[in-house]
């Protein structure tokens, strides 16, 4: 019985035919403990080695910060679309590049924010300020700001009653704790993320994750702040050096395992099937982290060399290539503005990428062209398309 409510309880907060009752969340960590029996033990093993390769591969970039910049776009747009944005890789940068996009121009915007949160959380971070509830806020202030749920308090823990499913909490499928038990419910969930343990950092990530997602301080955005909450408390920690492990895409394709197994945690205590299904995750995207980088790195080293190759007008060539490494979507005159080179010499360039076929015109337009660095962007949008 004691493992059934190891989770917490559901506490009734009215009666009567609107009566629901709410689910209190116990403080971390679970008890009785996590059993690393021998399955969860060797996914745990295998995820770790998983994250070991990623960090690794991380310190033999040629420039890690381009890479990162590219690779927290591509997070935001997975994590967005989690939540039902229609906004694609290619959407954000048309966006960036105040260029008109074929979607709903809130769905870019709210991937714009995702992406500004995020940084600005990894600032915080590396200026040594501590993974709390106030950058927690700070970080939802920044993904709310002018985008859908703006009117629902950016910046702040809700004051209201929310529910999950249903039209009401009587009929909801999950109501997460009351406004008056919210405040307790994250001093625990603080507590825990500062707490000196011997508990795999991936294990505490992994509970941090599912605690945060049962308490749902937020109106709106919980589930992005939630997604980002795990690779902070990597970095903070040290697991890693770079910013590089996202699960939104292994969410994303297991959309309905996810829901079931955190709804287990609540309805059973099943802390275990959850860390079985995250662990699998962090693997996963670990090791296709690893082989993109490693892709994206040979790509840009086979890009160079045939730009080396054609003598005159290399150098500009080649200065045009490190850009469209963090902007792979670019005009001719966004790129004079960013390099200070004339137009004449950046067309020249462009030409020369795109004799090369690193580049292609996909605007059709005969003036204010766009050139895509689309071998790039395909394989950053592995699992991105709408």
């Amino acid at each position: 019985m004691k493992r059934r409510f190891r989770a917490g309880r559901v506490e009734t907060q009215q009666a009567g035919m609107e009566g629901y009752g709410a689910f209190i969340p116990a403080p971390l960590p679970p008890d009785p403990p996590i059993s690393l029996d021998g399955e969860l033990q060797s996914l745990l093993d295998a995820a770790s080695r998983a994250l070991g390769r990623l960090d690794g591969i991380s310190l033999l970039l040629p420039d890690p910060r381009l890479f990162l910049s590219m690779y927290i776009r591509k997070e935001a747009v997975l994590s967005s679309q989690i939540e039902g944005t229609q906004s694609s890789l290619s959407d954000l940068l048309l966006f960036e590049n105040d260029e008109l996009t074929t979607v709903d121009l809130d769905d870019v915007r709210e991937v714009s924010n995702y992406t500004a949160a995020m940084r600005h959380g990894l600032d915080r971070l590396r200026g040594g300020f501590p993974l709390s509830l106030r950058l927690l806020r700070e970080i939802h202030g920044i993904l709310m700001q002018n985008a859908r749920g703006g009117d629902k308090t950016p910046g702040e823990f809700r004051r209201s009653q929310n529910w999950i499913g249903g039209s009401r909490p009587g009929n909801a499928r999950f109501v997460p704790p009351p406004p008056h038990a919210l405040m307790a419910s994250l001093d625990d969930l603080e507590k825990f993320l500062h707490a000196q343990t011997s508990m795999s950092l991936l294990v505490k990530a992994g509970l941090a994750h599912a605690q945060f997602e049962t308490i749902h301080p937020f109106l709106d955005g919980n589930g992005r702040v939630g997604r980002l909450l795990i690779t902070f408390l990597l970095c903070a920690e040290g697991a890693l050096t770079q910013p590089l492990l996202y699960l939104s895409l292994y969410l994303k394709e297991h959309r309905d395992e996810y829901y079931e197994s955190l709804q287990r945690i609540r309805t059973d205590g099943e802390w275990e099937e959850w860390l079985r299904f995250y662990l699998r995750g962090v693997e996963s995207v670990a090791l296709q982290a690893t082989s993109t980088a490693r892709t994206i790195v040979q790509l840009f080293e086979e890009d160079r060399q045939k730009l080396h190759a054609i003598g005159r007008g290399a150098s500009s060539a080649l200065r045009v290539h490190d850009l469209l490494k963090e902007r792979p979507i670019l005009s001719i005159a966004a790129t004079v503005r960013t390099l200070g080179l004339t137009k004449p010499t950046v067309a020249s360039a462009m030409e020369n990428l795109e004799n090369l076929g690193i580049v292609r015109e996909e605007s059709g337009r005969r003036r204010d062209r766009l050139f895509v660095y689309r071998q790039y962007l395909n394989v950053l949008n592995e699992g991105g398309q709408r």
